[in-house]
């Protein structure tokens, strides 16, 4: 059982439009691997719930992880005052992470606040299988450099401001990316078009879920996604996906 921890913000900067980088020094470093999750807590005790945030990199040595995030209500408009040496209530990682193929070419696919995700798997598997990384966003772009680092990457832009003007699927077909493996995280609907086009191909795929998480230990049941095979926990077609997940096998889950 993971426990609460007051760890320590080192750094926070803004890349983009309500879009947050922040480093923390934190025990949750130590074991974490990529595609898990923390939960911060807020110091406005009236919002009793944590806000769970995927890891974006993992620094062991230094004991610190990266979190890359969007405003999107009160507790992430609190996150976003942070600044370095102010403590940060958390607990974590939590979930399960992005099961790596040593050897297999991989297709990431990043859609929107699950591009940074995606940062974190490119440096893990930047040694052991060739990668390439494609990215999908509304308009203005961030993490790129760090994309760039780990592998090969293509954009694609709902306004055609840069690369493939579309989703991340017209840029695959557009550019011709090809692998034997393929790992996702953004919106549901983006997810549901890359397990069709996985299955269509015959491309092992890992799909990390974006779903409002309460408890995020797996006690509430608050969210739950349709299954294939019946939970153990609850004796239904679902799983937990602060549990469970967020990272599933494509064939697990329906959408």
């Amino acid at each position: 059982m993971r426990e609460k921890e007051l760890a320590k913000v080192i750094s926070q900067k803004c890349i983009g439009t309500g879009v947050y980088s922040m480093w923390i020094e934190t025990k949750a470093a130590q074991t974490a691997v990529a595609g898990q999750f923390v939960s911060v807590y807020c110091k406005d005790k009236t919002k009793l719930l944590p806000r769970p945030i995927s890891i974006c990199q993992i620094d062991k040595e230094k004991g610190r992880l990266r979190i890359v995030y969007r405003v999107v209500g009160e507790g992430t408009e609190e996150m976003s005052s942070y600044s370095a040496g102010d403590d940060i209530s958390l607990i974590g990682p939590l979930g399960n992470g992005f099961m790596q193929r040593e050897g297999k070419k991989a297709i990431l696919i990043g859609g929107g606040i699950g591009i940074p995700p995606m940062v974190g798997l490119a440096e893990a598997l930047k040694d052991k299988a060739e990668v390439s990384v494609v990215a999908g966003y509304r308009d203005e772009l961030f993490l790129t450099k760090e994309l760039e680092n780990a592998g090969k990457l293509y954009i694609a832009t709902e306004d055609g401001s840069t690369g493939t003007k579309g989703t991340v699927i017209d840029a695959i077909k557009e550019q011709a990316v090809g692998g034997n493996v393929i790992y996702a995280c953004g919106p549901t609907p983006m997810l549901k078009a890359i397990k069709e086009y996985a299955l269509a191909n015959n491309i092992e795929c890992q799909l990390s879920l974006e779903e409002r998480m309460a408890c995020g230990i797996g006690a509430c049941l608050a969210c739950v996604c349709q299954s294939k095979d019946k939970d153990a926990h609850s004796n239904v077609n679902n799983k937990r996906i602060c549990k469970d997940g967020p990272v599933f096998l494509a064939e697990e889950v329906e959408l």
